[in-house]
């Protein structure tokens, strides 16, 4: 990722684009154009095509303050996949999904915490949102998709903790009694995030899915927030 100026964004209704990179939504498919540089230490060009589709869009938000200053989209929670990057071994097809936050203040004024997850059932895909704000406040929520994009809000099992990350971020997510939930392929560990694919069971059924925990108390720290410069570069000047 690089972080660009006001001037590299340019939108349409269907086209989002920020510098070399865009999305492209067609109608039927979400088509993601890749065109970037890696970070440290493996500095490369990253660049291809991931192209998301749904099985069904939804109209579900989720507002995660009582103000709706911060709001969670799932657009498509049960979607296909295929990813064609110009690199040995980077192309593949499966399941996927595309959600997204949004906010009018940064996430650090107003959590503390947060952990998430998407996994794949028999009937379509539940999706995990659980949260502690910072006023002591908290978000426990469970939403169910069918195949057809309906959503319903259901009883999850409780919070169960498995193990830290190797930067020791705290994680969590549901799990039946007597179940630990545990960490089958990492994905991104960083000192205040984690994403990672996760196996739990739910309800009877054993799934395995997307998985964040985010530490906002580290991320606001002002010895990590500089960090950021080094994984996610500044591109201040953009021209079309």
């Amino acid at each position: 990722m690089t972080d660009r100026g006001r001037q590299a964004l340019r939108t349409s209704q269907d086209t989002f684009e920020v510098g070399p990179s865009s999305m492209h939504w067609d109608g039927e498919k979400l088509v993601i154009s890749i065109n970037e540089i890696s970070s440290p230490p493996l500095i490369s060009r990253v660049r291809g095509t991931i192209t998301v589709t749904p099985k069904a869009l939804t109209s579900v938000e989720l507002a995660l303050t009582d103000d709706g200053a911060h709001v969670w989209r799932p657009f498509a929670p049960d979607s296909d996949i295929t990813v064609d990057l110009e690199a040995d071994d980077w192309q593949w097809e499966g399941h996927g999904y595309f959600d997204a936050n949004f906010g009018t203040r940064a996430l650090e004024t107003d959590f503390t915490f947060w952990t998430w997850g998407r996994y794949p059932t028999k009937d379509g895909a539940i999706c995990i949102y659980d949260a502690e704000r910072r006023d002591g406040s908290a978000i426990d929520t469970a939403i169910a998709f069918d195949a057809d994009g309906n959503a319903a809000r259901v009883q999850a099992p409780p919070r169960t903790k498995f193990k830290r990350t190797l930067w020791q971020v705290y994680r969590e997510t549901r799990a039946d009694p007597g179940v630990t939930p545990k960490q089958v392929l990492p994905m991104l560990d960083a000192p205040f995030y984690s994403r990672s694919a996760v196996q739990t069971q739910i309800n009877g059924e054993v799934v395995t899915g997307v998985h964040e925990a985010l530490d906002l108390v580290r991320f606001r720290s002002p010895f990590l927030k500089p960090m950021l410069a080094v994984r996610v570069p500044r591109r201040a000047s953009w021209s079309w």
